[in-house]
């Protein structure tokens, strides 16, 4: 049997979109907004002309990149989520390429994109997915593409809801392995949760109960809401 590219433990993406795991309202993920990184990499000039957002989710990155003026792809695995994006890049008169799309094989994508954003999917991934999905990420890109990756760390308290956190020496191990990785560090990804949120609320995201005293050690934003430990990577392709 194929093991599933998305942990078996996990939660069922298409599931949660659809509001039948109990999260509430809004995705943990789901700030309204595009992540205060992507839009200080769009600031610096690091964005290309043709951009993928994979596992784009309810789309507000690859929005906001199609409206610097951006070529811009969202895929995502789960259809309510695509859906959902469409809906919200029309109602922004924003014109972005959405599909459904499995973020490990990419199919129709060959040698097209200049760099790839992945906010927060690639923690997502187990190992042979991982390698899956890196070979898929180089098929669908240029010589040269840049890719810009979010992924949770190991400063994530051990109980908060994720398959997988990691290490700068295994994202150098397994991403350097077939990208030139120019950029690795600490970094904070916003969240659309508050602490009491999550300790408010049991739903398929918990597997455990999350310690309150680990999460009060976490970075909140003006409003109270988690800001979460990850690593910022920005790698080549050769």
């Amino acid at each position: 049997m194929t093991e599933p590219a998305i942990d078996e433990d996990s939660v069922d993406f298409e599931q949660l979109y659809q509001g039948n795991l109990g999260v509430g309202p809004h995705m943990p993920w789901d700030i309204g907004a595009p992540q205060p990184l992507v839009v200080e990499l769009a600031d610096a000039g690091e964005i290309g002309e043709d951009v993928l957002d994979v596992g784009c989710g309810l789309g507000d990155n690859v929005i906001f990149l199609a409206s610097r003026g951006h070529r811009a792809t969202g895929v995502d695995g789960a259809p309510t989520a695509i859906r959902q994006a469409r809906e919200r890049a029309k109602a922004q008169g924003v014109d972005v390429e959405f599909a459904v799309a499995e973020a490990t094989r990419l199919d129709g994508y060959e040698n097209r994109f200049d760099t790839v954003v992945d906010s927060a999917l690639y923690h997502c991934l187990n190992e042979p997915a991982r390698n899956d999905y890196l070979a898929a990420l180089t098929r669908a890109t240029k010589p040269g593409a840049r890719l810009h990756l979010f992924c949770f760390s190991e400063e994530l308290p051990e109980s908060f809801p994720t398959p997988f956190r990691f290490s700068e020496a295994s994202l150098r191990e397994t991403i350097g392995k077939s990208w030139t990785i120019t950029r690795l560090r600490p970094a904070l990804y916003a969240s659309a949760t508050t602490a009491a949120d999550l300790l408010s609320v049991e739903t398929a995201l918990l597997s455990q109960p999350i310690d309150p005293e680990a999460l009060a050690r976490l970075g909140v934003d003006e409003h109270g809401r988690l800001q979460l430990p990850v690593w910022q990577l920005t790698a080549v392709r050769p």
